[in-house]
Order: structure tokens, then sequence, then C-alpha cells
């Protein structure tokens, strides 16, 4: 029998091991990128919104925003920060019932969190899109070149591998396009498109040092967005834009 899951105690080992400057300054803006030439207009779901920094992004966007979070502490804080601009469920995705179907769903760096990723991604298909809805589907990427180049370093065995901070923020697989959209077509999504976010040869701890100084410019950053477009499948993160499909 699977031991059951503390997501607080997971949030806090986060908070503590795996939280970065990077991934809020850098690849939140990027991923907004990203998706708004995508966005329809309607309804949003944020499925994993942490302590509410991508929602807060989200609301420039939408009036009508959902949030559900696993990690009641999360929650918490996501919830003191953002009140009632947004709705908040505490609630596993594989438990949770949602009141209505949305235009846009969005899983950003989640769906590695997950014990069974294809039933969730097929909740999001069969129950949760709307008609023309979209899914943002964006993961961290085992090909990235900062993983790569930590391989050759002895530092991680393989490009797929989970870590040890990485599973104790609950991270259960590194993905790749390969097998993301293995997943993605096993729950009956429909892919339309599908990209990389951020070229990214370091590690999210050496960009944070990096990002204290001056040696990092904006067009440096904006640079290596440009180029995530032409090398996707080196990049931060991977994404896949999918609609329903049943």
């Amino acid at each position: 029998m699977a031991q059951a899951r503390d997501y607080d105690q997971e949030f806090r080992d986060g908070e503590r091991e795996y939280a970065y400057s990077f991934d809020y300054d850098v690849m939140h803006p990027f991923m907004m990128r990203s998706f708004a030439p995508f966005f329809r207009q309607g309804s949003l779901l944020e499925l994993g919104c942490f302590k509410g920094e991508s929602t807060r992004r989200f609301l420039e966007y939408f009036d009508d925003v959902t949030c559900v979070e696993a990690s009641s502490e999360a929650l918490a804080e996501a919830e003191a920060k953002l009140g009632e601009r947004a709705k908040f469920i505490h609630a596993r995705f594989e438990d949770v019932v949602l009141p209505a179907r949305y235009d846009n769903v969005v899983m950003t760096h989640v769906l590695e969190h997950l014990d069974d990723p294809v039933l969730v991604l097929n909740r999001i298909n069969t129950e949760w899109l709307s008609d023309g809805g979209r899914l943002f589907l964006v993961c961290p990427n085992a090909n990235a070149v900062s993983r790569q180049i930590a391989v050759r370093m002895g530092i991680i065995s393989h490009n797929a591998a989970v870590t040890d901070s990485e599973a104790k923020h609950g991270h259960r697989i590194t993905y790749s396009f390969d097998t993301l959209e293995r997943d993605a077509r096993a729950a009956g999504l429909r892919i339309m498109h599908r990209s990389g976010v951020f070229f990214k040869a370091l590690a999210n701890f050496q960009w944070d040092s990096l990002l204290q100084t001056d040696i990092v410019s904006k067009e440096y950053l904006e640079g290596c967005y440009q180029l995530g477009k032409l090398y996707p499948d080196l990049c931060a993160s991977i994404f896949l834009l999918c609609e329903r499909q049943l």
C-alpha cells in the first residue's frame, strides 16, 4: 500500500531546498509570455498554485481564477496574499470535485509531483476543460543543458534522474518531451503546440547568484528566451498546449 503523502512537509522541504529567485523572477515572466498568445477568454483553473506567485500573474489576464492546491500551508499563504481576487480550494487533484468547466487549465511544474499523472490529465480532459478549452502543461526538462552538464560532472546519474532535493519536494519523475507527450496522449488529450521555455546552461542556484550581480543583463535573458524557441529540447522547461479530446 502506498504511503500517504504529507503535502505540507513537501512544501516546507521545497522552500528550504528547491525554491529559487530564478523561478519567480525569470521563469514565471517568460512562461506568461509563452502562454499569452494562446489564452482563451473566460475562466482559468490553476492546478497547484503553491504560494500564489503565478496566480498573481494570471490575475493580470483573467477575472475568474480558481486554484486547487494540496498543501494547506501553501494555500494559506496564497489566500493571504491574494484574498478574494481568486477562488481557493484545498484538495488533491485525484479527489477534488469542481463546480464548472474552465476555458484555460494551467499546470506549471506540477505534473512531475503526481503519483498518477495520467489519471489527473484524464480528469482535465474529461471533466474540467470546456469545449474549446486549453491546457497549458509545463514541466522541468530532463534534457535541459544544465542537467546534461550535471550528468557529465557526475552530480546526477542520468538526465531524467530525480535528485534527493527534488524527491523531498515531491517529484516523482523528470519529464522530457517524449515522456510528457506519452502521458498527455494516454490521457486522451490532443497536443496542439510544443515549445521550450528559456535556454538554460546553469543550475538554478548558479542563476540566483548571477542575478544578484550586473553580469547578466536583461538583454542576455531575452537572448536565452529567444534561443529556447530554436532549441526547445535544451530549455529549462518544456511546454505542451493541449485541447480536450473525447
